[in-house]
């Protein structure tokens, strides 16, 4: 079974508003998957379902297979914003969850600085959060995430506060990361040069409902850095996904409408 994530035949409604109509979506383990459409259209919705903070209505979520609904805590969730604690240092936020976990707070602290190395973090680890840069502080909110014990990542436009050079630098670490840990990882983005540039598919959500989503290999291979912007099937790729946004939203041609 290479099944890691399945939604299947997955209604969900918001009152009489519905969002998802016999929804189907398969993540296989290993995956890197983006998923981008028009604002609004319950992106982050499918998050609170996978991640158990929402039940379907109708139909099944499967993890590694197995229906359930005690999803609560066995994915690895990362936030737009940090969400790092200001009264605890580097070492201390990211050790949360294994204190959670019943790990005692001197193990937990161990096990935190044996992996600050390969986040660019050693230096820091006792610094407080309002002393890190936006990047460093993601990096943190994504160690904290990785140990909660869940192969499963999902990334809630985790660098959309951040500026430019800071995020492209991000998105060249968060594809080594990807490799090292061979984690399932779903990108929730507004941009659409990051869904292909991480993504080995990128998934267009459209309708009201959402019922069958779109699908896009992404014909690039690893490793990828941001020089592979500019290959040809880069940019045809970014241009049939930019022509079927914009049938999804009803956009005119000159443009106007927001997309993530």
């Amino acid at each position: 079974m290479n099944e890691k994530l399945a939604f299947s035949q997955v209604d969900f409604s918001y009152g009489e508003r519905k969002l998802l109509s016999s929804f189907d979506l398969e993540v296989k383990k290993g995956d890197f998957v983006s998923l981008i459409g028009p604002s609004g259209i319950g992106k982050s919705t499918l998050f609170q379902l996978a991640a158990g903070l929402l039940q379907p209505q109708a139909g099944e979520i499967r993890i590694d297979g197995v229906a359930t609904k005690e999803r609560l805590g066995k994915i690895g969730y990362m936030p737009q914003s940090d969400a790092l604690m200001p009264w605890r240092t580097v070492v201390e936020n990211a050790a949360l969850p294994l204190e959670i976990q019943g790990c005692s707070k001197k193990e937990a602290q161990r096990r935190v600085r044996e992996e600050l190395p390969r986040y660019g973090l050693s230096e820091w680890a006792d610094a407080y959060p309002h002393e890190l840069s936006g990047g460093m502080r993601q990096r943190v909110s994504f160690l904290r995430a990785l140990l909660f014990g869940s192969d499963l990542m999902l990334l809630d436009e985790p660098f959309s506060a951040l500026d430019g050079i800071t995020r492209l630098e991000l998105q060249e670490w968060l594809l080594q990361m990807w490799r090292q840990t061979g984690s399932t990882m779903i990108l929730i983005t507004h941009d659409m040069d990051e869904a292909i540039l991480l993504a080995n598919r990128v998934i267009l959500l459209s309708g009201a409902p959402i019922t069958a989503p779109v699908e896009r290999e992404v014909p690039i291979a690893y490793p990828r850095s941001t020089a592979s912007r500019n290959l040809p099937a880069f940019l045809d790729l970014r241009e049939e996904i930019w022509g079927l946004l914009r049938q999804a939203a009803g956009a005119k041609a000159q443009g106007g409408v927001a997309y993530g």
